[in-house]
């Protein structure tokens, strides 16, 4: 089959090259309308208590969106600021659209800092406005705050802060992939020794790229693409595009030592095609394990994941091949394999494998430890970077006004305020004063329901926040009620992912367990892999913890640490290394179990296989880690954690997982690596004895 496609690949060249440069130039004319339709997404599903409740709330007692300044650095009592601060108060609320101004001189609601040098101005938008007339309508609020004569004046609020995600993740995407491909190219010429041959895999990964903003640009308009979702799906993207081409072109230089050019490229298409499927199904399909979830923003990411998946894997087989017939006069044969790092390493396992396999175990563990502190929670305006104006408005609030306090746990209530029980009720959470700090019931409420804001005791951040969020759903009342609020969100995202994680770690396990299976004939290998898997997850969210958490990475990466790791972030990182492990698996296990058909003998195979595969692997690792790495650059904390997790995953991976832990386990389990039950072994032979070289 893939020697066919090989073939026709050389043939069709010139066809196949002009269907993806029209790819290219479709996608460098019409995928810029993609950030015109990025949109934010929600991590919580629609049905959830949280979600329910401010639904509720937003029908029956909207609110609108609220511009906020904080103004530092001047005596509140300054007649001058008086005037200055009243001046844009009065001028703001002419503006059409504005509902309420709230300031310590001409309204309700005023604020002095701790200080006494810092107020604030509130401004309440019309929640009727379209987000079209409200963001107009927030920039000319914004130009007017930032007008007030003082030393510093930092607009923000929640949709401000929104959209400065999103600005954000677009400049960060422009910056990583710069980053990305000016390191690519110098890494593939010295890997290659050549620029013809770099070349190559840079060609596909910009192929993929313009296809990836036109896959996407088709989805924005079934279902919601997100900034976020759209940094992580194209790192994915471009980095599977140079491994994949990098795996056909490294294969394709090593049978130029024996063959012509055009059995050169038949060869390497057909030796190397079948893991690239395999490898590109498995990325995909466990990507298909996020919609399990059914949280909107990982839903997002899993269909455009999948797709991108499929785009880069589709290049792979069909560009490559079509580009290396154009140029396979031009690149040079390689070396014989010499004793690499990876062949170094396994020699070293086979000697001691119980030894190794134990010291590799506890030292992956020993990494995993400081998950057990681990802080998972929705990323906030901390998020962004310091430099950022919402991120600094974020801050002077916490820290001379809300006392760093958690925002509000809101409780919705189906019954009035009047009512005796609706007081007794209150009274009850008056009582949690180890958990509430202020009460508040909010005005403007229709008649028959209650809104209730609870100020929690302790730091954003903490879990005196989700404590209080379930002792209050705990409370037995005889009306209903409903709490949501941003620590309730946390609180119900969190067991959303914990009650659908054995389902979505059931998928992937299976799609790594046949997989596998149908590349090697073996249940035992695949069940190996999934637990070297497992113990590299581990350890890279451990390193997370420290990295970002702890803000050990502060200054190398240039980021605040805010306290904890973005909830979505270990899901993504669980299924992104199990998806991005099989790379490495199926390039070493292929070539393993090719020498293993030859001759069977397993600790032969093993160090064989390594030493052939191993430079691909290690060149495939530096790349893709390249790729990842790039992202860190970015403002963005949650990208950033994405890139440091993938980057350390794959470092985990390619040195002591498939360097020493590989070898090791397989030489102690020999011809049990092998093993399959009587009824799978009966399958037919073209299926489990099929021999393909990587």
């Amino acid at each position: 089959m893939f020697a066919k496609l090989g073939a026709l690949m050389d043939r069709y060249r010139w066809p196949v090259v002009g269907v993806w440069l029209v790819v290219v130039a479709c996608g460098a004319v019409f995928g810029g309308g993609l950030f015109d339709r990025l949109a934010t997404t929600t991590t919580n599903r629609a049905d959830s208590e949280s979600a329910v409740a401010q639904a509720t709330i937003d029908r029956i007692a909207p609110q609108g969106s609220v511009v906020i300044a904080v103004i530092e650095g001047r005596d509140v009592y300054d007649g001058g600021l008086n005037a200055s601060v009243s001046k844009a108060a009065n001028e703001i609320r002419t503006m059409t659209g504005v509902k309420e101004v709230n300031d310590l001189y001409t309204g309700q609601g005023g604020q002095i800092g701790a200080d006494n040098m810092s107020t604030t101005v509130r401004v309440e938008l019309d929640p009727r406005l379209t987000d079209a007339d409200r963001e107009a309508l927030e920039d000319r609020v914004r130009d007017r705050l930032e007008m007030i004569e003082a030393p510093k004046v930092t607009v923000g609020g929640d949709k401000i802060a929104e959209r400065a995600f999103a600005e954000q993740s677009v400049d960060d995407l422009a910056i990583g992939e710069s980053v990305a491909f000016v390191a690519l190219l110098v890494a593939l010429v010295l890997i290659f020794g050549g620029v013809v041959a770099a070349g190559l895999p840079l060609a596909v990964a910009v192929a993929g790229v313009a296809g990836s903003l036109l896959l996407l640009l088709g989805l924005s308009y079934v279902t919601k693409v997100s900034e976020y979702s759209l940094n992580v799906v194209t790192l994915l993207g471009i980095g599977l595009a140079v491994d994949y081409s990098l795996l056909i072109v490294a294969r394709f230089r090593e049978e130029r030592r024996v063959l012509e050019p055009t059995e050169a490229l038949v060869a390497a298409t057909e030796r190397s095609g079948r893991a690239v499927l395999i490898s590109g199904l498995a990325v995909a399909l466990t990507l298909g394990g996020l919609a399990v979830f059914a949280e909107p923003l990982l839903a997002a990411v899993a269909l455009g994941g999948a797709a991108v998946v499929v785009l880069a894997t589709l290049a792979a087989l069909t560009l490559v091949p079509a580009l290396l017939s154009l140029a396979k006069h031009r690149i040079k044969a390689s070396t014989e394999p010499k004793r690499n790092v990876l062949a170094r390493l396994a020699t070293k396992a086979q000697a001691k494998p119980g030894p190794v396999a134990l010291a590799v175990t506890a030292g992956l563990l020993v990494l995993a430890a400081p998950l057990l502190g681990a802080n998972f929670a929705n990323s906030d305006a901390r998020a962004l970077p310091h430099s950022n104006e919402a991120r600094q408005a974020y801050d002077a609030l916490q820290t001379k006004f809300n006392n760093n306090h958690p925002d509000d746990v809101v409780v919705l209530v189906e019954a009035g305020p009047e009512r005796a029980d609706v007081r007794m009720f209150m009274n009850q959470i008056n009582q949690l004063q180890q958990d509430v700090f202020r009460l508040e019931v909010r005005r403007d409420v229709p008649k028959g329901w209650t809104v209730l804001d609870l100020t929690p005791k302790g730091e954003v951040g903490g879990e005196e926040s989700y404590d209080l969020v379930r002792r209050v759903r705990a409370m037995s009342t005889p009306f209903p009620k409903y709490v949501t609020g941003s620590s309730a969100e946390v609180v119900d995202y969190r067991q959303s992912l914990a009650g659908r994680l054995p389902l979505a770690a059931l998928v992937v396990l299976l799609v790594t367990v046949v997989l596998l299976f149908a590349l090697t004939g073996s249940v035992v290998i695949p069940l190996k892999a999934v637990l070297m898997n497992l113990l590299t997850l581990l350890a890279t969210l451990g390193v997370l913890v420290v990295v970002f958490q702890w803000g050990w990475g502060q200054v190398p990466l240039f980021f605040d640490s805010w306290g904890g790791v973005d909830l979505t972030t270990p899901v993504l990182l669980f299924v992104f290394i199990f998806g991005l492990s099989m790379d490495y698996e199926v390039f070493l296990l292929a070539r393993i179990k090719e020498e293993y058909d030859q001759r069977p003998d397993t600790n032969r195979a093993v160090l064989r296989g390594i030493t052939r595969s191993g430079p691909v692997v290690t060149a495939a690792a530096i790349c893709i880690g390249i790729v990842f790495l790039g992202f860190t650059f970015g403002g963005l904390v949650a990208v950033k954690e994405i890139g440091v997790g993938m980057t350390v995953a794959v470092l985990i991976d390619v040195t002591v997982v498939r360097g020493l832990l590989l070898p090791a386990l397989m030489t102690m389990l020999d011809s049990w690596n092998w093993w399959a039950p009587p009824f799978l072994r009966r399958r037919p032979a073209a299926v489990i004895r099929e021999r393909q070289r990587v």
